[in-house]
C-alpha cells in the first residue's frame, strides 16, 4: 500500500552501499522504521542531508501493515530550519534530543498532540534568536507530560526536596539517593513555570543547567527509558562552555 505521512527523523544508520535505514516518528502511525535505497550516491546526496536529526520530512512510502521494515519511495524537507543548521549551540541541543527522543518513543500509535508538540517546540527553538540556553532542559520537562511520568507538583513550594524515584516533593530527604536538593527543586519547579517565550528571560548558569540535566536524565532513567549512557550529553556541555 502507499501512502503519504509526515514524520519527524530521529535516527539513521547506513544500509548496503547506499541505502539506510531510518527511524521516524511519524504524525499517523508512531515510530516506524523506514528503508531508502540509492540515497547514498553521488547523485543523490542531497537527499541524504535531509535524513539529519529531528527534520520535519513528508514521505511517500510503501507501507505493509504488519511488517516493521518500510520503503520510502519519495521524500521532501517539509520545514526547511533557517538556523538550526548552522548554529552550533542550536545544532547541539537538537541533535541531544534527537538521542533522546530516539530512546524514548517507542510505540507505533499515532499521537498527534505529541506529534504537534515536538514540531512547533522545533520551529520555536529555530526562530529564537536569544534565550535558548535553557530549551532542551523545558523540552525535557514538557515531554514528560506525554510519557506518562511528569513531576507531580502538589504542595512543590512548600517541600524542598524532588524525590526523582516518586516524582514527587518532599519536606525530608528520601530513604534513597535518587533526589534534588533545595536549590535545583527551586529551580524545577521555577521551570514547570514556563513556556518557551518565557524562558527567554529566564537564567541559570551553565554549572546549575548542567546538574539540571543530570538529573532529568536520572529521571528518565528511573522511569524506564533506557537513557544511559547519553552520547551527545557530552558534546552539548562542551559547546555550551564556550
Amino acid at each position: 500500500m502507499i501512502s503519504k505521512t509526515r514524520g519527524i527523523v530521529l535516527h539513521h544508520i547506513k544500509y548496503r552501499e547506499n541505502g539506510i535505514i531510518a527511524y521516524i516518528y511519524t504524525k499517523d502511525s508512531g515510530r516506524q522504521t523506514f528503508l531508502m535505497q540509492g540515497v547514498r550516491k553521488n547523485k543523490s546526496s542531497g537527499k541524504i542531508n535531509i535524513f539529519q536529526p529531528l527534520y520535519i520530512l513528508d514521505f511517500e512510502v510503501f507501507y505493509k501493515p504488519g511488517r516493521d521494515l518500510h520503503r520510502i519511495i519519495e521524500v521532501t524537507n517539509r520545514s526547511p530550519y533557517n538556523s538550526i543548521p548552522y548554529n552550533v549551540y542550536k545544532s547541539s541541543i537538537v541533535l541531544f534530543l534527537a538521542e533522546i527522543l530516539y530512546r524514548s518513543l517507542k510505540t507505533e500509535e499515532s499521537n498527534f498532540v505529541l506529534f504537534e508538540f515536538i514540531t512547533s517546540s522545533l520551529q520555536i527553538l529555530d526562530q529564537l534568536s536569544s534565550g535558548y540556553s535553557n530549551f532542551h532542559l523545558l523540552f525535557l520537562l514538557k515531554l514528560t507530560q506525554f510519557l506518562g511520568f511528569n513531576p507531580n507538583q502538589e504542595d512543590s513550594g512548600n517541600k524542598s526536596y524532588f524525590d526523582l524515584r516518586e516524582g514527587i516533593f518532599r519536606r525530608s530527604l528520601p530513604d534513597h539517593p535518587f533526589y534534588m536538593l533545595p536549590k535545583y527543586s527551586t529551580i524545577l519547579v521555577e521551570l514547570l513555570n514556563l513556556d518557551f517565550n518565557t524562558m527567554v528571560s529566564y537564567h541559570i548558569d551553565h554549572n546549575d543547567r548542567n546538574i539540571m540535566i543530570e538529573h532529568m536524565l536520572d529521571y528518565y532513567q528511573l522511569h524506564e527509558q533506557n537513557l544511559t549512557p547519553v552520547k551527545s550529553f557530552k558534546i552539548l556541555k562542551e559547546v555550551f562552555k564556550s
